[in-house]
């Protein structure tokens, strides 16, 4: 291969790697045959979804009502959430992923590869954004940011310097300062997710990520792999995951509601807290099956873990009830 053909920016590499034919994510395992989210973690996770659901729903005044998740995986979520409303709600379910339909998904959900758009209730999109592909930066020795290219065997080199939008995106948003420092340009994100929220026509969007804000940075960038649970390095070919984590308070702007998933799931009800001992003496079974939940939701809101996701909650009110 030819060195022109061989070296490209992240973003570049990173769409080829993931979603072109035989790509990462388009392999019939999915990503939970990689690694673990809040989804595969327990179904208290679902249930939460489903009552914030039920929030929304409460919010425009009706019984009927669209939930669309965004990254669907293998439509784990839509499942779980469908069975968790029962009858309660009359639900519109959208699956927004780019991998073909798996065989036996529930025939109330409809699968697209694109965002449908006029949807009124809950646009919900868990690690989604963090594989929205970027182009990764970085300060030379003299201070000047540059592209960084790499190989398809993970081989970096310095490209042209970041102009236009892009740099205008760093300076607002991550500004490097420090000869080696890194970042990931996160305006691909941005577009992504303001596409998203102006799909709905009204509700509440809703994005779930690992991430950061401008006060916490990290210096030297996030991109990374996985594979089949572990983390490798992140090699664009196709073997693995390439992820980096979301500067979410730039997809929302500074007025975003932001929170730890920790504090999100506390507020629809999810608790890592232990059930009272003595439950254990008047109802054995039922002090066993708190304690699990318990565990589970523990796991959820867990400090250094999955409970220090941050949630991206943006408003759409319903004008046409005006």
């Amino acid at each position: 291969m030819d060195e022109t053909c061989q070296w490209q920016g992240w973003r570049e590499a990173t769409e080829r790697a993931l979603y072109s034919p035989g790509g990462f994510y388009l392999r019939p395992e999915g990503p939970a045959g990689h690694f673990r989210t809040s989804v595969h973690a327990s179904p208290l996770f679902a249930a939460a979804v489903a009552r914030l659901l039920g929030e929304v729903a409460e919010e425009l005044g009706t019984d009927e009502v669209d939930l669309v998740d965004v990254g669907a995986g293998r439509g784990e979520l839509l499942t779980a959430v469908l069975a968790a409303v029962g009858s309660s709600l009359s639900v519109r379910a959208h699956a927004v992923e780019r991998a073909a339909r798996p065989a036996g998904l529930d025939p109330r959900v409809e699968w697209t590869d694109r965002v449908p758009r006029g949807v009124r209730g809950l646009l919900f999109a868990n690690e989604w954004l963090d594989n929205v592909p970027v182009d990764v930066a970085e300060a030379d020795p003299e201070g000047t940011v540059r592209y960084v290219e790499v190989a398809p065997d993970g081989t970096e080199r310095l490209g042209a310097p970041v102009s236009g939008p892009d740099a205008e995106w760093l300076a607002r948003w991550w500004p490097l300062r420090e000869p080696g420092a890194r970042a990931e340009i996160g305006r691909p994100r941005d577009e992504a997710w303001a596409a998203a929220v102006a799909s709905l026509a009204a509700g509440r969007a809703v994005a779930v990520d690992y991430a950061h804000v401008r006060a916490s940075r990290p210096p030297f960038g996030s991109l990374t792999g996985f594979r089949a649970g572990r983390e490798v390095p992140p090699v664009p070919d196709g073997s693995c995951d390439v992820t980096s984590h979301v500067a979410l308070d730039a997809c929302g702007g500074l007025a975003a509601e932001l929170v730890t998933q920790r504090e999100a799931l506390r507020r629809l009800g999810v608790s890592g807290e232990r059930p009272p001992l003595a439950l254990a003496s008047t109802d054995p079974a039922g002090y066993v099956r708190a304690l699990a939940s318990a565990g589970e939701a523990a796991e959820l809101t867990a400090r250094g873990g999955l409970g220090d996701f941050l949630w991206l909650t943006q408003r759409v009110p319903d004008t046409a009830a005006r």
